[in-house]
């Protein structure tokens, strides 16, 4: 296969999770949110949030406002890298679209209570950690719902020093905080509740989205001690294309020589490395490890700014000369 071949394909790859994503989060905010008034952040949550006050479509406002950021945006931060949050925006709309038109109503216009009359609680938490698994799924193949994430963008292009996350907290707590502007969900001690509700769904889904991202990019490090370390290394470098790096040893009760294998690994490999080492030496001695992080080939990037440094080092430089 061509490297074009498998950049196409890992291009449709991408593609077909947002989708999946996107069609996950779309069944809990419609199932699961909409339904008991809960609201959310980013421009979906603000759409909702417009919907239960006036009755205008999510969808419609959804459209709206990400249509207005997108325009904005592309002359910011260029059509190629938007590509994949124009079609998440759009799809998203026809599938939120779709979904309010099968799913049964409320007398209130507003989709059906799955899991009945009070249980506001029960169907935050699970709507909660199912848009935290379609976000991750959306993130971890590299696209975006667009949004708030447009704006995040866009800052973080000027202000370097401005993280992403910082924006998209500030943003999402001016969502939630706005429902105490409409009168539409009653007196103010109702509006303080939906806003403490909002707040639990923002902590709830970060939570629920971190852990599914990090457990993803999750590795460990291997320390092998076996006499037979030459057929584990090369069974290991052949079969999973790792590296491994061999280490010399000595042991202090035997007084012997020996070598040690070190090997980094993705978590979700640990149990195909053990038997490779349990069929070629059942009686090695095998340390694991959870490490906190693995930067370079095969694994994260190093996102440092290396212009920024450079600029700190040149100012200490310069105090020193003085």
């Amino acid at each position: 296969m061509t490297l074009n071949h498998k950049l196409i394909l890992n291009e449709v790859r991408d593609y077909m999770f947002i989708a999946l994503g996107l069609a996950i989060y779309t069944v809990a905010f419609t199932v699961f949110l909409m339904p008991y008034q809960i609201v959310a952040g980013g421009v979906t949550g603000l759409s909702a949030i417009i919907y239960y006050a006036t009755g205008f479509h999510l969808e419609n406002t959804y459209i709206i406002i990400n249509g207005i950021l997108l325009v904005v945006a592309l002359k910011i931060l260029g059509f190629k890298f938007l590509m994949k949050t124009i079609f998440a925006i759009f799809t998203l709309y026809f599938m939120l679209k779709f979904a309010q038109d099968i799913i049964p109503k409320q007398e209130n216009g507003l989709p059906f209570k799955l899991m009945g009359e009070g249980q506001d609680f029960m169907s935050m938490i699970i709507g909660c950690v199912l848009t935290g698994i379609a976000l991750a799924t959306v993130f971890m193949n590299n696209g975006s719902t667009g949004g708030t994430d447009i704006i995040a963008a866009s800052v973080n292009k000027y202000h370097s020093n401005v993280s992403l996350g910082s924006v998209l907290l500030a943003a999402d707590f001016c969502i939630i905080g706005s429902c105490m502007f409409f009168p539409q969900f009653g007196t103010y001690l109702e509006r303080a509740h939906k806003v403490m509700f909002g707040f639990c769904v923002m902590a709830m889904e970060n939570y629920v989205l971190d852990y599914v991202m990090n457990a993803r990019r999750q590795s460990v490090q291997f320390m092998i001690f076996t006499q037979k370390w030459q057929e584990i290394a090369n069974a290991i470098g052949t079969q999973m294309h790792h590296g491994v790096t061999i280490l010399d040893g000595h042991g202090w009760y035997t007084g012997k020589k020996s070598k040690v294998l070190c090997i980094l690994a993705k978590k979700n490999e640990s149990v195909y490395i053990f038997r490779l080492i349990k069929m070629i030496d059942p009686n090695a001695f095998v340390s694991q490890s959870s490490v906190i992080g693995v930067y370079g080939e095969g694994f994260d990037e190093m996102k440092v700014k290396i212009k920024e440094h450079k600029k700190e080092v040149k100012e200490i430089e310069e105090v020193k000369g003085n």
